[in-house]
């Protein structure tokens, strides 16, 4: 970015290699550049550094609960962003999103039901419970990724928990109004629970305002399990903050008993960074969300350039979704670590033939990258 025009330092390059980073030690000690994990290079905001080098300096880290402000800052942020006025009761705290897929499974009874290609851990948590998972791929029409929703309704006949992601990880789609209304009235058929996982919510970069599920009806509020967290959009994910939002008090009561002697505390820090993320960071997310329109521009225009590789827009996330089925790869991933560059395989979303790809970092390493994506492309052709 121009001079003057990077307040936040996000072009600045943060070497994270050595270290504790997961992203950057799957390849440690190979020329490989991680672009894998949902896990941005970018350092947290200025407010979040500040809110826990107070609270470091403050020495004692016993068990810890949300304070007063903390609960204030999540509900003017849900009111603020989204419109959407929450009773505190209705939180559950969690040291992370995953976990709260997992509980969502083990508190409502029947079997499950999800759309693919989608973030792995909707795929394992139906498992790990002991419940029937049904996975309905979504549709690809050349243009943009769609619900199915004939073969949505033909797999739903026993279902009893919708595992939804909103927006969607990996494909990058910020559910439409009328999407979400079609979706609405198949669940008021079907009485279905949803659990949203709405963690990349404060990411869409089209401009439009997320919708949470449980905004479009009291009724679905009723049946609504929402994931969120500050972790993806201000990059603290190491923190392990996250909460869940359930209206209905049998539901929640439910929730929580499936957390029982399992699901550990909140970090004290996690908390600190959760509070002062919603309540003073504002500015550094506007900021990111340019960024991460820049980002995603340069990987559309290069993936463009690649025959026979193929995307689609990113609506929301960070995360770019590419088709490289047309260079016949029997392993996609392994083809592009050869060429230094680390992605995620589809066959863990359960479409394989696909790669994702973290554009959350600084204009340095993704030229690098997508340079290295190139090179990749031209080997295999």
């Amino acid at each position: 970015m121009a001079d003057g025009g990077d307040p936040f330092g996000f072009d600045r390059v943060v070497d994270r290699r050595g270290g504790d980073s997961v992203k950057w030690n799957r390849y440690a000690g190979a020329n490989v550049l991680p672009l894998w994990v949902a896990d941005m290079d970018f350092a947290a905001p200025p407010a979040v550094l500040a809110a826990l080098q107070g609270r470091v300096e403050h020495g004692v880290f016993g068990y810890a609960e949300p304070s007063p402000a903390l609960t204030a800052a999540v509900l003017g942020h849900l009111e603020g962003e989204y419109g959407w006025r929450i009773d505190p009761d209705w939180l559950v705290w969690l040291p992370g999103l995953v976990s709260g897929l997992n509980l969502a499974c083990r508190a409502v009874a029947g079997s499950v039901l999800t759309a693919t290609p989608v973030y792995p851990p909707f795929l394992s948590a139906p498992r790990f419970s002991g419940r029937a998972p049904t996975a309905v791929p979504l549709r690809h029409d050349g243009r943009r990724w769609t619900w199915d929703w004939p073969a949505l309704a033909a797999a739903a006949a026993d279902a009893r928990l919708l595992l939804l992601c909103h927006p969607h990880n990996p494909v990058g789609r910020a559910w439409d109004d009328g999407e979400l209304a079609e979706l609405a009235a198949f669940c008021r058929r079907r009485e279905l629970i949803v659990c949203s996982d709405e963690i990349h919510c404060d990411l869409i970069l089209d401009g439009r305002r997320h919708r949470p599920w449980a905004t479009l009806g009291d009724d679905l509020a009723a049946r609504s399990i929402t994931l969120m967290a500050p972790s993806k959009t201000f990059n603290v994910p190491g923190l392990g903050c996250a909460f869940a939002v359930i209206p209905d008090a049998g539901l929640r009561r439910a929730f929580t008993r499936a957390m029982a002697g399992i699901v550990p505390h909140v970090n004290a820090l996690g908390f600190v960074a959760c509070e002062a993320a919603f309540a003073e960071a504002g500015d550094w997310r506007r900021a990111l969300l340019a960024v991460l329109r820049r980002n995603r521009d340069r990987v559309a225009a290069a993936v463009a350039a690649l025959p026979p590789l193929a995307t689609t827009h990113v609506e929301a996330t960070y995360l770019a979704w590419i088709d490289v089925r047309g260079l016949n790869l029997l392993h996609p991933q392994r083809h592009f670590e050869t060429h230094g560059l680390g992605l995620s395989d589809g066959a863990d979303f359960g479409a394989p033939g696909w790669l994702r790809l973290n554009f959350g970092c600084p204009e340095a390493i993704l030229d690098e990258a997508l340079r290295r994506l190139a090179a990749g492309v031209a080997a295999a052709c």
